[in-house]
């Protein structure tokens, strides 16, 4: 016995069918819409207000998402990528082939339609349809209307139900793409340089992370996928250009979460003769101003409460907020071994490969970023955690790096940048022993960045923002999932 969904669809093939039998194209090249659904409903409201008379005549196209039939009258609902209008359609006007037509039609149907604007007896906006067209036949059914698309791993496989069905999402992906514009527009109006860097590189470089390799054919040769922007916009620095940018894709062989995905968007700005304090002024004013020009607010909500993003963020050193939270003083314990042991007196099941800077990061990562709700920076690393920082000129341990967090997430990263050749190749060479230790999130030595180097590197301020993790507190959102656009989903078996 065939399900109900299949009975669903062998009806909708049948509706195609007896369409194209009366020679009507179901899915035509071409329509010439006039008006989005959001034009019309505002072209509407000028009339009334300026008094106007006479026919306003509008034409339409979307997606029908519900159909309500009142005897001889029907009521449509379609939307389009502004908005929902409403349809309605006097049956006893239509012509003996348009009345079939009308017949076949399915909600998730996709017409154009055109007609008088009006206003219901409730004071909806709708348009009085004199015309219409099947642009393309929907064979399988949306999500029931009442329900919405509600499975969360459905949501992110078929991406485009969920938008269909979810207008909530929708604005999400409306947000993030303004975000990035605004954030564009913000460096812009600073004297910044968008550029853009190469994706397969011979070497992994540029943060602590797995990266993914591929083969070049042509050349016969290995290359990795970007973990970091890093290196070849440090490259145009040395070259000349005193402030450039990228927003891009970078990759990492890494676990899944609802803070990771093996892809993601970073932006990465550098700017010559600025340190830490003034990439750190420039992240504030940054992000409270695209907040407040997206969202039109500075305080957003989130869980239960909400985040405000005006200017000052709170700072505090990196050492103080741990022993703050969890009552170690990492400083005490300069070895992995007393670290790990001290972390396993507070009851934490701490993994043995993990060297000095991870454990530290653990620290941070498991009793400091969840209270960081509200925007916050952290500052002074430990110079083993940060293989790129200058160290403070007082402190050779620290270096000159801080973290952003909001909502609990690291939002933002930054330094003021090693510029010392020499200093840069011990860094690069101690990391490699610690890969030969079996640490695959270890460098590789760029030779070519080491040249770039040696020819000289200006004091540099330099920001990494993670575009996922920002969007995510600007909307309140908990997963990553929710805020890209195609996760990352293993295949079903």
């Amino acid at each position: 016995m065939a399900s109900r969904l299949e009975r669903i669809e062998q009806q909708r093939q049948q509706k195609l069918e007896r369409i194209r039998a009366s020679g009507i194209n179901p899915y035509p090249n071409r329509y010439h819409r006039g008006h989005t659904a959001q034009q019309a409903v505002t072209l509407l409201k000028q009339q009334e207000d300026t008094g106007q008379t006479g026919a306003l005549v509008v034409n339409i196209a979307g997606r029908i998402m519900a159909v309500r039939s009142m005897g001889k009258i029907a009521f449509l609902d379609v939307r389009d990528g502004s908005g929902k209008i409403q349809l309605s359609i006097h049956k006893d006007r239509l012509n003996e082939s348009n009345l079939k037509l009308f017949g076949d039609l399915d909600i998730g149907d996709i017409i154009g339609a055109g007609g008088t604007m009006f206003r219901t007896r409730s004071g909806e906006p709708t348009v009085d349809v004199e015309s219409f067209t099947l642009l393309a036949k929907s064979l399988q059914p949306l999500p029931e209307k009442w329900h919405g698309l509600s499975d969360v791993e459905l949501r992110y496989r078929q991406r485009y139900l969920d938008l269909i069905s979810n207008t909530e999402v929708k604005r999400i992906f409306q947000v993030r793409s303004q975000v990035i514009s605004a954030i564009r527009e913000f460096l812009d109006r600073r004297g910044f340089l968008e550029v853009e860097t190469p994706v397969l590189q011979p070497s992994a470089g540029g943060a602590l992370a797995r990266p993914f390799i591929t083969h070049h054919n042509a050349l016969d040769q290995d290359f990795y996928l970007r973990i970091a922007l890093e290196l070849h916009l440090k490259r145009l620095i040395i070259g000349g250009f005193d402030k450039v940018y990228e927003i891009g894709r970078v990759f990492r062989n890494e676990g899944i979460s609802v803070r990771h995905n093996p892809e993601f968007t970073m932006l990465e700005s550098y700017e010559a003769y600025a340190d830490y304090h003034d990439v750190m002024n420039m992240l504030e004013e940054m992000v409270s101003k695209v907040c407040q020009q997206v969202l039109e607010m500075q305080e957003v909500p989130f869980g239960d409460g909400t985040i405000s993003f005006k200017t000052p963020w709170a700072r505090l050193g990196l050492r103080e907020a741990v022993m703050e939270h969890s009552s170690i003083d990492f400083v005490q314990y300069p070895k992995a071994p007393s670290l790990r042991a001290k972390m396993r007196e507070l009851g934490m099941e701490v993994d043995p490969a993990k060297n000095w800077a991870h454990l530290v990061d653990e620290l941070v990562s498991t009793f400091v970023q969840p209270k960081l709700i509200q925007p916050t920076i952290l500052y002074d690393y430990p110079v083993s955690m940060s293989p790129l920082a200058k160290t403070r000129p007082d402190n050779d341990r620290v270096v000159e790096r801080f973290e952003a967090f909001a909502g609990g997430l690291e939002i933002a990263n930054a330094f003021t940048e090693l510029n010392d050749p020499d200093e840069q190749r011990e860094r690069f060479v101690q990391q490699m022993v610690e890969r030969e230790g079996e640490n695959e999130e270890a460098w590789t030595i760029d030779e070519d960045f080491l040249l770039a180097m040696q020819y000289g590197m200006p004091p540099t301020g330099g920001l990494g923002v993670g575009i996922d993790r920002l969007v995510m507190a600007l909307t309140g959102q908990q997963s990553i999932r929710e805020v890209i656009l195609f996760p990352q989903l293993k295949e079903k078996p």
